[in-house]
């Protein structure tokens, strides 16, 4: 349940189902992109056990959500949209700005938000509402014209009413790779989206790699992870609380705590399992510290570069001097600094994404955030004044390349 770890066999091992399904995924758009719903219907019976009489959630299911969900739920849920929405704002860039570099040449960038964009959230053993929150809030935030959503079924009313207070315009009763696949390519039910967004299990995760050719994914979010950097100076429940808030989301997730201090990784490996045998989730979090432990390491520095080789979903910095450490950390999904910033405080409330790269994928990607759904295009406003100032420099590097007629375009402009 806790052991020490080899940290590339670990990281290994958080890709390697992903090659396992790819071949039964293939099956499944190719299915899709030839069958439309029907294939939906037929998978949805197979896997949820579910008759399928309707796609799309009317608004009266949606509408009536509001009255099985607790009313102090729903002003979370409420507060939770405002605070993230707030974050998300300062995210926001100018929709054109313009500079002028030099007498004749101003350049810049115009931003343009996607038009329409899909984000999955997963059902299955918990309601995700959170999830909700954080895939379609930054692209309300952005200016998305239209925004849908597939979650599995039965769609849970909490999920309904996060999905309403964030401003959803269509939700769907599909799971799985299907429902990527469906998004993607577009069925008759569902118009295709222009992008996909959301976490998933490694079918879902699966199917999104396998269609980047067909619409833009914000990157591969599987199974949650966090990494734990801590000194002698950490509080080992806290950490032990942690472990188990990310070990009871899956079976398949994972922690791993990297500390200076033998006796602190012991210390917390005796709270891990006490907590495990009081929580509430005991069997999908004993299944997840199959996959989670310790690494000692020799000093800070060794500590840092081996937190930054994971390149965690989650990393919690608990040290003596966490400002010093920050700065040296280069690929984390988000960071939680000092003995308080709870992990599942990015979860819910504080207004950062919980939606973020997970297996490594951290050193390639970076959390969702509201440029996920943004176009920027490079924009240039040239004179005569300013042609002239670099005329000579495209000619030149033009006809270098042999390409004459580059040059040429230039050339005509000037002897006009």
């Amino acid at each position: 349940m806790w052991q020490a770890l080899d940290i590339e066999t670990w990281i290994a091992g958080r890709r390697s189902d992903l090659d396992r399904v790819k071949g039964s995924v293939s099956e499944i758009i190719e299915r899709v992109r030839s069958e439309g719903d029907a294939t939906l219907i037929d998978l949805t019976k197979r896997f949820d056990g579910i008759d399928l009489e309707e796609i799309a959630v009317p608004d009266e299911e949606r509408e009536a959500a509001y009255d099985e969900v607790d009313a102090r739920l729903v002003e979370s849920l409420v507060e939770a949209e405002e605070r993230i929405s707030r974050f998300h704002e300062l995210q926001r860039g100018r929709d054109l700005w313009l500079q002028e570099m030099e007498p004749g040449i101003t350049l810049g960038v115009k931003t343009t938000p996607l038009s329409r964009i899909g984000a999955y959230v997963p059902g299955g053993r918990a309601a995700y509402p959170s999830t909700a929150l954080m895939c379609t809030i930054p692209a309300k935030v952005a200016g998305v014209a239209e925004i849908c959503c597939c979650t599995p079924p039965p769609v849970n009313p909490i999920t309904l009413v996060a999905l309403d207070i964030a401003g959803v315009d269509e939700v769907y009763r599909v799971g799985g790779a299907q429902a990527i696949a469906a998004m993607a390519l577009g069925t008759e039910s569902i118009p295709r989206v222009e992008k996909i967004v959301g976490p998933g299990n490694v079918y879902v995760t699966a199917a999104k790699m396998l269609l980047r050719d067909e619409a833009e994914i914000d990157f591969p979010a599987g199974p949650s992870e966090i990494a734990i950097l801590a000194d002698g100076t950490a509080n080992p429940t806290f950490i032990a609380a942690d472990v188990l808030a990310q070990a009871e989301h899956d079976p398949n997730a994972a922690c791993v705590l990297v500390t200076t201090d033998a006796a602190l990784a012991e210390t917390v490996g005796a709270e891990v399992k006490r907590m495990a045998g009081e929580a509430k989730r005991r069997d999908i979090v004993a299944k997840a510290l199959e996959h989670s432990g310790y690494i000692v390491a020799a000093d800070i520095d060794e500590a840092v570069a081996t937190v930054d080789g994971v390149g965690p979903e989650h990393l919690s910095i608990q040290v003596a001097d966490p400002l010093s450490v920050i700065n040296r950390i280069r690929s984390a999904g988000s960071i939680f600094v000092g003995p308080y910033a709870a992990v599942a405080c990015g979860d819910y409330a504080s207004g950062t994404n919980h939606v973020l790269p997970t297996a490594g994928y951290a050193r390639l990607y970076s959390g969702l955030d509201v440029n996920h759904f943004c176009r920027r295009s490079t924009v240039q406003v040239i004179t005569r004044e300013g042609l002239d100032a670099i005329g000579d420099v495209v000619e030149t590097i033009a006809d270098a390349e042999g390409l004459h007629a580059h040059a040429e375009s230039v050339r005509v402009r000037r002897r006009g």
